[in-house]
């Protein structure tokens, strides 16, 4: 397999073990956003689904059941992700959904060979978009649809923004830039839409979706997964013993402040981004 986005492909090796043994709780933290998406009817009965960013497959696993009479390729950047991806669809019975690995930016997908491209937070980190977005639309035949979810900028996300205040412990934290390959690589509107109409897109429009996640079902099961996270071993790796065990407080007091008798929940907001391929594609440059 070609890779090309190697920044990527190298930061979710890191990630991999985490997301495969955390798999339930991502799910599970994202479910009420996945649901208003899917529930937007994006996928349809006989719809050739492509599934770009798929993870360990769940998001794979709800298109193969609404497109019944038709098929879902997965693709992911990471193998171990997609192993533990093919196990649960073989333990769902979906003789309907495969993977592949691959990366989306370059990979050399069949020409016109899918009626949706769909993603679940999949589509912010390719390291060039216009040349990742060509490269789908070339897959998808004239007509096809994209349809993906990506999250809305950070001040957008009381989650993210409490989750860092907690372990800033009085560092001033740099904001992730918009556009940049990460969480909020598709955050800034104009830009996305300037980038998918020369990519080949028309007819292309943001819906916004705010809605809780749950960070776990009790403060404990909370605190083991946000532990996890690449965020909070990125901002306690290096901080002294007295720093580290303030910013540990400081999140185990969001948590306890967000424990409700539905978990510990904290509100998010993203885009559902749809657009739909030009009948005739002019690949541009990358850039």
């Amino acid at each position: 397999m070609e890779i090309t986005n190697t920044e990527m492909a190298a930061a979710w090796e890191g990630e991999a073990d985490h997301w495969v043994r955390a798999a339930d709780r991502y799910d599970a933290a994202a479910a009420a956003t996945w649901q208003t998406f899917l529930d937007q009817g994006h996928v349809a009965a006989t719809d050739r689904v492509l599934d770009v960013g798929c993870g360990t497959g769940q998001s794979s696993r709800d298109a193969g059941v609404l497109a019944s009479a038709g098929s879902v390729l997965g693709v992911d950047i990471n193998q171990r992700m997609l192993d533990e991806a093919a196990i649960r669809t073989r333990r769902a019975g979906q003789a309907n959904v495969r993977y592949e690995w691959a990366d989306a930016q370059v990979h050399r997908f069949d020409v016109a060979a899918f009626d949706v491209v769909i993603s679940r937070y999949g589509v912010m980190f390719f390291a060039d978009r216009l040349a990742a977005f060509a490269n789908i639309a070339a897959a998808l035949r004239p007509g096809g649809r994209l349809a993906v979810l990506a999250w809305q900028a950070l001040d957008r996300n009381p989650w993210l923004v409490a989750l860092r205040a907690a372990l800033a412990v009085g560092r001033d934290l740099p904001s992730p830039p918009l556009g940049a390959p990460g969480p909020f690589g598709l955050a800034d509107t104009d830009a996305a839409a300037a980038m998918l109409t020369e990519a080949g897109y028309a007819s292309i429009a943001f819906v916004p979706i705010e809605a809780p996640m749950q960070l776990g079902r009790d403060t404990e099961d909370a605190w083991q997964y946000v532990r996890g996270m690449g965020l909070y071993r990125g901002l306690t790796e290096g901080l002294g013993e007295t720093a580290k065990a303030d910013a540990i407080a400081n999140v185990k007091q969001l948590i306890s402040d967000h424990t409700t008798s539905a978990g510990v929940m904290v509100e998010s907001a993203s885009w559902s981004i749809t657009a739909v391929r030009r009948p005739h594609l002019r690949v541009p440059r990358s850039r």
